[in-house]
């Protein structure tokens, strides 16, 4: 396939599949299909019906935007409808995001999409930025990206004590969200120069701990977080799948009781 080119669906398959790191006879048995036949799909050598491009895209675990790239490829209409989040039909989403990011409060909590663009934030991570940077997070939706945000010598980089270490799990995490968010995978195109010179590999060593915690230099002292995240669990349209809650919590209790001082709590 040539740059700007279009992917066919059998190259896409065999792009998602190889993802996974299963074999054409591990997809086959998992569709009820047989080895040849996706072989044949994969080459172009069949066309697949839009029913088995459903069931390999679950099989795979395909993104919503990625099943519907699939359908696309094959000429066949799209499995998820895309709204934006200001739709009126989103009310009950917007509200569920609104939740998650107060209840959080007064520990951090954010909402991303899947290229690390901020969304919305809770006051808790406004208080944290602006304690660290003398600015906090009162910016247009989309306008500020996280990774950027941590990678930049402008931005949270001298403020993260483990930089390399924080730094080594951004790029293992986010280059694989990147294969299947184009869009993702060109911005971090763009922020190449500022990864750390060596990255290490993820499988090599034995972690120190269970969670890895960022550990922050900041005029009440040095904090640290651990982050979970929570995405909705039956999305029905890209937008509802593509959004992410992180939610930090303190790794310790001095952590805890700075967080809880900033909020005159």
């Amino acid at each position: 396939m040539t740059v700007g080119q279009v992917p066919s669906s059998g190259e896409l398959l065999r792009q998602a599949r190889r993802s996974q790191r299963l074999s054409q006879l591990d997809l086959a048995l998992r569709v009820g299909a047989s080895q040849r036949h996706l072989s044949f799909l994969e080459t172009g050598r069949s066309s697949a019906s839009r029913g088995m491009l459903i069931a390999l895209a679950d099989a795979l675990g395909m993104s919503p935007s990625g099943c519907n790239q699939l359908l696309l490829a094959s000429g066949f209409a799209p499995r998820y409808g895309q709204r934006p989040l200001d739709d009126q039909e989103m009310e009950p989403v917007r509200q569920a995001l609104q939740h998650l990011l107060e209840v959080h409060d007064p520990y951090p909590a954010w909402v991303l999409d899947p290229c690390w663009n901020l969304l919305q934030a809770n006051r808790g991570a406004d208080r944290l930025v602006a304690s660290i940077t003398g600015r906090g997070l009162a910016a247009p939706p989309g306008s500020i990206n996280l990774l950027e945000a941590i990678l930049h010598e402008q931005g949270l980089r001298h403020a993260i004590e483990n930089f390399d270490e924080v730094a080594a799990h951004l790029y293992h995490q986010a280059h694989a969200e990147a294969a299947q968010t184009p869009e993702l995978a060109r911005l971090l195109e763009r922020l190449e120069p500022l990864w750390p010179a060596a990255i290490p590999d993820k499988s090599s060593g034995t972690p120190r701990s269970p969670v890895l915690a960022t550990r922050l230099r900041a005029p009440t002292g040095r904090l640290s977080f651990f982050s979970t995240f929570t995405t909705f669990g039956t999305p029905l349209d890209i937008t509802v799948a593509s959004l992410r809650v992180e939610h930090q919590f303190p790794a310790d209790a001095e952590t805890r009781r700075a967080m809880r001082e900033l909020a005159g709590t």
